[in-house]
């Protein structure tokens, strides 16, 4: 009986049965009463736990993706931040592929101003590492600028391979893909040995802003300030061994 339960367990109860529906049937099968149905729980315990379906929605889809998140986590960061862009893709879309209907809870509402929160979790681990390769010396834009580059292309990439039937997803293609990006928003480490561009200086030096403690707060902001207005100047990157260009501004 739903009135033995305490709210934690009423709680997991409704998001493992939305998660049950949303996996066996789709989006359009997670309906209140079909959950609340599922759980054995009254609908207005559903509106008082999680405000309403979009909120449980929103729990169900950060439910799901915790194996992600905790596999993502438990990656051991490299001496090379971009070797761990790499294998942090390939962790992002294996995910898609395996939990196609969380996945397009996740990223595919979009709405302007609006993340869900799992969507958040990822997105700050993908900033961590691209901070990394800007410390690393290693980029060739601004971090937000390479975050919102990488993140549209690997979101792009997953939906089109769920898309496709089983049997027609070549692998090649997001290996395709991602060294795309990469070679977009990032130098190798001979390059990076030599690169003396004031883009690649700034952002560089914009990453390891906050570690300059001999300056003032706001000599610091200013200098970030400085920097990001450089770094949003850089050109057009070309794709290494292509002879094509990758428009990354």
């Amino acid at each position: 009986m739903e009135r033995d339960l305490t709210r934690e367990q009423i709680g997991k109860r409704l998001v493992e049965a939305a998660a049950g529906l949303l996996a066996e049937g789709g989006r359009e099968a997670v309906s209140t009463r079909a959950v609340c149905a599922a759980a054995g729980v009254q609908s207005p315990t559903l509106y008082r736990l999680f405000g309403d379906k979009n909120g449980l929605l929103d729990a169900v889809a950060e439910h799901e993706f915790e194996s992600y998140l905790s596999d993502k986590a438990a990656l051991p960061d490299t001496a090379d931040p971009v070797e761990d862009l790499r294998r942090g893709w390939d962790l992002h879309i294996g995910f898609g592929l395996s939990h196609p209907a969380c996945y397009s809870l996740i990223y595919g509402d979009g709405r302007p101003g609006v993340e869900t929160r799992a969507a958040r979790r990822a997105s700050a681990m993908l900033d961590g590492t691209v901070k990394r390769i800007a410390e690393a010396g290693r980029l060739r834009v601004s971090e937000e600028r390479a975050a919102h580059l990488i993140h549209s292309a690997g979101c792009g990439m997953t939906f089109t391979l769920i898309a496709l039937p089983e049997d027609q997803r070549d692998p090649a293609l997001s290996e395709l893909a991602r060294e795309s990006v990469i070679a977009a928003v990032t130098t190798d480490p001979r390059e990076s040995a030599a690169d003396t561009s004031p883009v690649g200086i700034a952002v560089a030096l914009r990453a390891v802003a906050p570690q300059l403690t001999s300056l003032t707060d706001a000599e610091r902001l200013l200098l970030v300030q400085w920097m990001d207005r450089v770094a949003a100047s850089a050109p057009e990157a070309p794709l290494r061994g292509s002879g094509q260009t990758a428009v990354v501004q």
